[in-house]
């Protein structure tokens, strides 16, 4: 049996900008999405810590070194410049992997620099 499981956390991003009128995704600096171990265009959730609202969208790269946090799209009405979230991704793992898994976390400062990482 196959069990969902986190499999990276981005942890308290700042966001930096917001577009309703883009097609709609998540633009994260290209160094955080390499360090969270995701893709672009992966499926991810997002937990606004500022004002409750969750939402699911997928990824796109922000220029490395950026720090940008864009929200676009639909999701623009979810979150806006200055909140803070959480930007999780999960994985399928069979029952014999889960005692050997460990989600990648980064922990951000308030400029969206690598604070910590956990593996």
């Amino acid at each position: 049996m196959k069990v969902l499981y986190l499999k990276s956390k981005i942890h308290r991003a700042r966001v930096t900008h917001s577009d309703i009128h883009y097609e709609g995704s998540l633009g994260v600096d290209e160094n955080l999405m390499k360090a969270a171990g995701v893709k672009e265009y992966e499926r991810v959730e997002v937990y606004n810590v500022t004002n409750g609202e969750r939402f699911a969208t997928y990824l796109v790269k922000e220029e490395a070194g950026s720090g940008r946090i864009g929200v676009y799209g639909a999701a623009a009405h979810k979150a806006k410049e200055g909140d803070i979230i959480i930007i999780t991704s999960y994985c399928y793992l069979e029952e014999d992997e889960v005692d050997f898994h460990m989600p990648k976390i980064v922990l951000l400062d308030e400029n969206n620099r690598i604070k910590e990482l956990k593996a």
